[in-house]
Formats: structure tokens, sequence, C-alpha cells
């Protein structure tokens, strides 16, 4: 019997393993690094160590302290969670000499599976089929073609490569990040299979050789070969396919007599043939909808088999209805899914069921690693939380969910929350008839949610008048005279913002009773910062008539045409986070008279986000053409390229490889060719 467990993991996971801990009565162990102090997984562990090492990334990859952690804590069982230790052979073999229970399947299983060149042979030998693949990239000559890091998952060292001229650079750059991520630069080539979808089935197996699958999910909404939407079941499989899969996952689990917890992924075809990809031998990202429709608690099942007990079921549970999961992540899907850094002032979804556990009843469930002020740095993935609905059928789950993301509110990072509602509402979502290149196809997913003109306009004025009611909360004396009160009606008050379209003015007039006179939102020259009041433009029609209902400082309720709007404002600093049933948007008050910034060198190439610079592939006075990788950035796990801009010379390199850079720092500067 386990008592005491240690969680080798942080965030969301380790919270959701405390969960069942608690249920069970199992006491648990936190383990952190010097940036994840403060992580809310810390203070929920009955017990915390700190993990010492200068890089927080490469301190949770530690199998040496998380080791020695567990025996100055007393654990003694050892549960992965689903970081890269947990399919780590040599980690899960150490824990077992050092006398721990490893939570996961035996090492030398971890080992085989481990490898995807050495897992498809297996499974190959089992009658299980697979794609073709080559572990020579010489001995490539069809195109397109899917360059794969052998160990690992979650989509990092992976490349589509169209072409033969791209093949080189294509598995240079996937061995770098495969090496950063997993510490084995080992990749293969596999035939790249278009309109394919990405399916797998959650499979368990108990020490006395009982094998029981889950049923199959559908992870095809993808970015960056990174899932993002992950529902069960899968809308196009039918229940002879699902025999087949299931009975293919089964084939796979005994060919390497695996225990515990593993996802068998597949892939499938647009003819309805299937393909062994990998297995994960470890508990997935998105085990919480397989929990959700089959009514187990799947931890609970991992800690019962790593002590030897049996499953609990004899056959496949049924399918209780349908459940879809969306990953909320801090990264800005419009520019090319560039990770987002900063506070998160604010997180809040409404109507939450429960957290980190099976639902006992259709409804949402959130599985959240931050909480309000959380800090999101570069050091970790760029998840934020997992939302899960479920409901009776699959157009019910996808409406919850949508409806529960718009009405979210995050204030202080840029999310891909608007991008999830967009996909759960899109017609070919909703028909099923999607796979893993939905997202080339729809670039209309891409807008922002908050879209139409009049409800940015009615957000801006929002804004403008929740600061006005905050500063006559706080004024000193006169604090019950309406905002901009004057004996002889004067200019209009005007408060310009920054938003997600540009800059904007809002101007608007209140009368002797406080009522809106008239308003205006525009667009404004971003270098023109007049607010004399001297040029005052004419108040024009092309807005609708509002009555202001109420004006607080933390929320402002509209009446629209004779519909109540209320919109909830959140000021942080000079940014206001307005909030309403549209959607929210983010608003930076400009300075009525700006501070003078230096100007960058024409051709100056800034960092777009905190990171470490990982390569420098060009000197000063390199000629260089127009998309030549210049250097990497290292942030978030992921490597992230600068490319030249356009033809020209390096005039300037002022960083160097291993340097750390913020947001604006200037990594190169090209000049003209001549």
């Amino acid at each position: 019997m386990i008592r005491r467990l240690l969680v080798a993991n942080r965030g969301e996971i380790a919270q959701r393993v405390f969960a069942t801990c608690r249920l069970i009565g199992i006491e648990t162990v936190a383990v952190f690094s010097d940036a994840d102090a403060d992580s809310p997984h810390v203070a929920e562990a009955d017990y915390a160590v700190h993990l010492p090492g200068n890089a927080p990334t490469a301190t949770y990859l530690r199998g040496d302290l998380i080791i020695a952690a567990a025996r100055r804590t007393g654990a003694d069982a050892i549960h992965p969670g689903y970081g890269f230790l947990a399919e780590n052979a040599a980690f899960a073999a150490a824990v077992a000499d050092a006398g721990l229970t490893w939570v996961g399947p035996p090492a030398k299983v971890i080992a085989v599976m481990g490898s995807k060149v050495e897992a498809k042979a297996v499974v190959a030998e089992a009658g299980v089929p697979v794609l073709p693949s080559f572990a020579d990239p010489d001995q490539v000559t069809e195109f397109p073609v899917l360059v794969k890091a052998s160990a690992g998952g979650g989509g990092r060292g992976m490349r589509i490569v169209h072409d033969a001229d791209s093949l080189a650079e294509a598995v240079a750059s996937a061995r770098r990040e495969a090496a950063a991520a997993f510490g084995d630069g080992t990749v293969y080539v596999e035939r790249y299979v278009e309109r394919a979808r990405h399916v797998e089935v959650q499979i368990f197996a108990d020490a006395q050789g009982n094998v029981v699958p889950f049923g199959e999910r559908e992870c095809s909404i993808q970015r960056r070969h990174q899932k993002i939407i992950e529902e069960t079941p899968s809308p196009v499989v039918t229940p002879a396919m699902r025999e087949e899969l299931c009975a293919a996952a089964v084939a796979t689990v005994r060919a390497v007599g695996y225990v515990g917890a593993g996802t068998v992924e597949f892939l499938l075809t647009p003819s309805g043939e299937f393909f062994f990809l990998e297995m994960n031998t470890r508990l997935q990202v998105e085990h919480a909808i397989t929990e959700c429709v089959s009514g187990f608690d799947l931890v609970r099942l991992q800690l019962l088999v790593a002590e030897g007990a049996t499953l609990p079921m004899a056959g496949p549970p049924p399918i209780r209805g349908h459940a879809i999961e969306v990953r909320i992540c801090a990264e800005d899907p419009a520019f090319a899914w560039q990770p987002s850094t900063g506070t998160l002032h604010r997180f809040h979804v409404p109507d939450v069921s429960g957290r980190f556990r099976p639902l006992v009843q259709p409804g949402l469930r959130l599985d959240s690693g931050v909480r309000d002020g959380s800090v999101v740095g570069v050091h970790y993935d760029s998840m934020l939380a997992k939302l899960v609905a479920w409901a009776p059928s699959r157009h019910e789950a996808a409406r919850l969910l949508a409806a529960a993301l718009s009405r979210t509110e995050i204030h202080g990072v840029v999310t891909n929350r608007d991008l999830l509602v967009r996909v759960l509402r899109h017609p070919s979502f909703r028909s099923g008839g999607f796979d893993t290149g939905f997202l080339d196809r729809h670039p209309e997913v891409f807008a922002p949610l908050l879209s139409s003109v009049d409800a940015v306009r009615m957000s801006c004025l929002a804004a403008a008048l929740a600061g006005a009611a905050r500063r006559r909360a706080t004024a000193p004396v006169l604090a019950s005279l309406p905002s901009g009160w004057r004996n002889v009606v004067s200019a209009a008050q005007i408060v310009r913002y920054d938003g997600p379209a540009g800059p904007v003015e809002v101007g608007y007039r209140l009368d002797r009773s406080g009522e809106l006179a008239n308003w205006w939102v525009r667009a404004i020259d971003p270098d023109d910062y007049d607010l004399t009041g001297t040029g005052q433009p004419p108040v024009t029609d092309d807005h609708p008539p509002i009555a202001v209902v109420r004006a607080d400082p933390d929320r402002v309720v509209l009446d629209v045409n004779g519909i109540r709007l209320s919109l909830d404002v959140n000021r942080v600093g000079d940014v206001s986070y307005v909030d309403s049933p549209e959607g929210s948007v983010a608003l930076t008050a400009l300075p009525r008279f700006p501070q003078p910034t230096p100007e960058l060198e024409d051709g100056s190439l800034v960092a777009p986000l905190p990171g470490t610079v990982g390569r420098v592939l060009v000197d000063i006075g390199q000629r260089v053409r127009a998309g030549e990788l210049l250097l990497t950035l290292e942030a978030m796990k992921l490597e992230h390229p600068v490319h030249a801009p356009s033809a020209g010379v390096v005039a300037t390199l002022p960083v160097s490889a291993g340097r750390q850079v913020d947001t604006g720092t200037v990594l190169a500067v090209i000049a003209p060719p001549d």
C-alpha cells in the first residue's frame, strides 16, 4: 500500500494527482524549482521540496534530485505525471532500485516503446499496421514526409517536409529540438499522410495480464503537431472500427508485456485505414475526457495497479455521453503561435462543476495549474488549463464548452481562447468533417471573438466610463458631481487607448444629470497626441444611441436601443480589460504627453518574446537572402526561428548563443545589400 506519494512534475498534473490522493488517503509531496516556488501545486501538497539548479527547465529532469527528495520526505512511491520523466526508462529503473514504488510501466517496456523506431518494429511483428519509415534521411525518395523525434512527444522535434531541398535543414532542426527537450536527438522520417485524423486508444493493463481498452479519443485539431482540442468518442469512428482500433491497441500492449496506463496512437486515413503512430507510456493530458465518459478515475487506477491490484472491470466500460476538452494556452495564434508571458491578473471560468476529478453529472470540469496572480514565464509549457464539457450529446458538449469559454475572463497574457471558441462553433467542426489540417484550411478561426465594430466601440466606451467613475470615487472633493461637469457646457472628455486594432480615441459628454449626451469612438493617427480639446471632431450618427444605466469602476451597464449590455472592467495599471457577452478586449491607456522613445535603426530585428538565444548562424558583414535563417530563440521548450525579412548585409549582431534576451531586444540589423 502506498502511504506517501511524490509527484515528479509540476502545475496542473501535480494538482490532478494530489486530488485523487486526498480522496483515497495518500499523503502527497511536491517538488519545485526556483521559478515555481509560488505555484499552486506547491501549496496543495502535504510536503514540498525545493530542487536546486540554475536552469528551471532542466531541474524537473534531474532524476537524482527527485529520488533524493522522496527519501528526505519519507515518500514510498513516485508518480511521474506526464512530463518527460514519465517516459524515461533510466529514471523508472532508478526509482525501483531505490526501493520506491514506480507508478508507471516497467522500465524495460518504457525503453522499447520510448524509441518510436523500435516500437514500430515490435508492433509490426504483432500484426498492427504501420507506416513506412526511414532511419536514414538519404533513403527518402518520395514527398511529403514527416521528420519525427524518436524519443518524447508533444509535437517537439517534428517537421513536415515537402521537397528534398528542405529535408536536411528540417532533420537538423528536429534533432536540435529533440535533444534539448528529451536529451536524445535521434530522429527518423515517415511517410506523411495528408487529410489524416489523429485517433488514440486509452488502455490499462495490470500485472495479472488483464488488458482493458477505454475507447478512443479524437485529437485531430492540432497546431504545430500539438493537440489543442480532444474529444471522445470520435465523431467518425463506427462501432466496428472502434472494435478494430481497440484490438490493435490491446495487441500492442500484449506484445511488450505492458502494465499500467498507456495510450496507443493511430493515424486514420480518409479511406478508413489506420496505422500505428506511437505509444505513450504514461497518462495523457487529455485523460480527463475519458474519465468523464467512462466514470473511472484513471489516476486511482494507476495507483491500484502500482500497488499490485487487479483492474476492477472485466471489459471495456460503456461510453456515457460525449466529452470535449480544450487546452487554454498562453500564446497568440494570430502571430505564429508566439508564446505570451506576464502576470495572470485574472483567470476565471464561469459555472465550473468540478476540478481535477471525474464529474458525477454532465457539466464543466476545469484542471488548471494557474490562479489569479500567477506569473507565466518562459521556462515551461504554455498550457494554462484544460476545460472539459461533458454532455449527453456531442452537439450539447460543444455548445456548452464554447459558451463557457466565451465568458471566461483571462487578463494579463494573450491566449488562444478566441480561436478555441471559433473552432468549436465552426460548421466543419460541428459536422465532424475535419482532420489534422483543419487550422491550415480555415484561417477565419484566427479572427478575434470580439470582431463587430459596435461591440468594440461598446468596450472602448465602457473602459472610458469606468475610468471616469474610478476617478470620481477617489476624488478628494466634490466627488458627487458627474464626471467632467461644468457650469457651461464645454468640450467632450477624451481618452485614447491602444487596442487590438491600433490606437483609438473615445470622446463622450455627459449632460447635467450625468446622462450620456453624445459620444464617439474612432481610429486615430498613433503619432497624434493633441488632447488640448481644440480639435474636437463633430459628433456623427454612425453609432447606436446609448443610455448609461450604471457606470461603476468595475462594471458598466449600457442601454443600446432598448437592450441592456453589461460589461465588466478590470483596470490593472494602464490596461483596462473589458469582458462582455461578445468577448473581451485589452485596452492600454495612451499618455497625454508621451515620453520620446529612441527610434530603432532601419532593418532592426527585435526579440518577439523573452528567451535564450540558441544558435547564431550568421556573422557581421555576411550577405543574407530574404527568408534566410539568422538565429534561433528558445522559449517555452520550443525553438523559435528568426529569419531575414529581406535580402541584405548583417550590419550589427549584438547577441551570441546562450544570451538571455527580453522582448524588444535588438537581435540583428540587416542593412540594404548596396
